[in-house]
């Protein structure tokens, strides 16, 4: 039996079966993941759903006789969404000896937890955070990213900026650094196009009312708003812009928004709306193909954006393990630097630079898909489009 602690019961179900023993090593040691994301806070949905996606992943490794022979144990953590509670999560389950760690959703607390890895003798799968600084100034060699970096979402938006309708946008984004970050990159891109952005607002973390930014942005009259608001704050913005009427007059196009937890939340509000997508299940590739089967199969629907991200850093981290026939973390992130890696949205490297997954991009659109709403993938910006490495990221 897998030892975990406090872990949901949909999860815990699935970690809790049978395995195959004969498929283990008995002289191997066991590959010891901790699973530290958000279960209660802002990011609480998000980190019911990477959980989900680590934990598939996870399963069907143990049920094919382990990695390199080893089985998989898993300890679970609550980052509680805050950089404090994360980082002190994150040690906790490193000194236990669960170092192989993953799963954290907030930009500052995956930056939190980075900064003690080495002290630690762990390392991090960076799955679902964006900011720059992860493969920046605080890139660490022990530090893995496999979701796509605002710097990868930027050079997709400067490509595709030039065909959004209008001239005059608004900005509305969380007051935090992958919110300041989006932000920024998004006027820079609009600027270089010769457009403008003429109104930008920042929101608190937790915020319940909109409606004060809402009035703002119907009085600033822009063509279309640059929203970068994630998860449970992202729902509430959606919703009291569907309430007060926002969404009726002015597109709305999202930064990370598409997710299909926020867009069940929401009710119509979203039907038609375009941004950024890290995943698609409607993705053609021979690996996500099998994954989105295997998957129905079990859930009898398609994974969400946030379930494939969790499942994808899981098989890079495993991957890892398997290359390096090790399962010290400092000696899986060096057998993952500068290599190649079969994953569901095709054969990607890991920049050895930096330590990114060097990932594709995703322009999508939610629409009615056989009577449910979600998002479907309209137009895919390859992994040559993503920009260089940072100077700024010295390992």
């Amino acid at each position: 039996m897998i030892k975990r602690r406090n872990f949901n019961k949909l999860v815990a179900a699935s970690v809790l079966a049978v395995l195959p023993m004969a498929g283990f090593a008995q002289n191997k040691d066991p590959v010891k993941v901790g699973v530290l994301t958000s279960r209660t806070g802002v990011w609480a949905e998000m980190g019911e759903e990477v959980a989900r996606g680590i934990m598939f992943s996870i399963d069907n490794a143990n049920a094919a006789g382990g990695v390199d022979g080893r089985k998989i144990l898993v300890a679970e953590g609550d980052d509680e969404g805050n950089p404090d509670a994360g980082r002190r999560g994150a040690e906790k389950l490193a000194r236990s000896g669960h170092n192989l760690l993953i799963g954290s959703i907030g930009s500052a607390v995956s930056l939190a937890i980075v900064q003690g890895l080495d002290r630690w003798d762990a390392a991090y799968f960076a799955t679902i955070s964006k900011t720059d600084r992860l493969s920046g100034d605080s890139c660490k060699a022990r530090s893995i990213r496999t979701v796509q970096s605002d710097a990868i979402d930027i050079a997709m938006i400067n490509k595709w900026a030039p065909k959004i309708k209008g001239e005059n946008f608004a900005v509305i984004a969380s007051d935090y650094a992958w919110g300041h970050d989006s932000s920024s990159s998004f006027k820079k891109a609009v600027e270089s196009s010769g457009k403008k952005v003429s109104l930008s607002l920042f929101v608190p973390l937790g915020a319940k009312d909109y409606s004060p930014y809402i009035s703002q942005l119907k009085a600033a009259k822009v063509d279309a708003i640059w929203a970068a608001i994630p998860a449970r704050d992202g729902i509430a913005f959606i919703k009291q812009a569907g309430e007060f009427g926002l969404l009726a007059t002015t597109p709305v196009i999202g930064h990370a928004m598409l997710s299909e937890f926020i867009v069940r939340a929401t009710g119509n509000n979203q039907e038609g709306m375009v941004g950024t997508l890290g995943y698609g299940a409607d993705f053609q590739y021979p690996l996500n193909q099998a994954f989105v089967k295997a998957w129905k199969e079990k859930f009898n629907r398609v994974p969400t954006e946030t379930e494939a991200l969790g499942y994808l850093g899981s098989e890079v981290m495993l991957e890892g393990v398997r290359r390096a026939k090790s399962v010290k973390p400092a000696e899986v992130t060096a057998a993952l630097r500068g290599a190649e890696v079969d994953t569901i949205l095709g054969k990607l490297t890991v920049r050895a630079a930096d330590n990114q997954l060097v990932v594709p991009n995703f322009v999508a659109r939610v629409k009615n898909v056989d009577g449910e709403m979600r998002p479907v993938i309209e137009e895919v910006f390859t992994p040559d489009n993503a920009p260089p490495a940072s100077p700024l990221c010295k390992m």
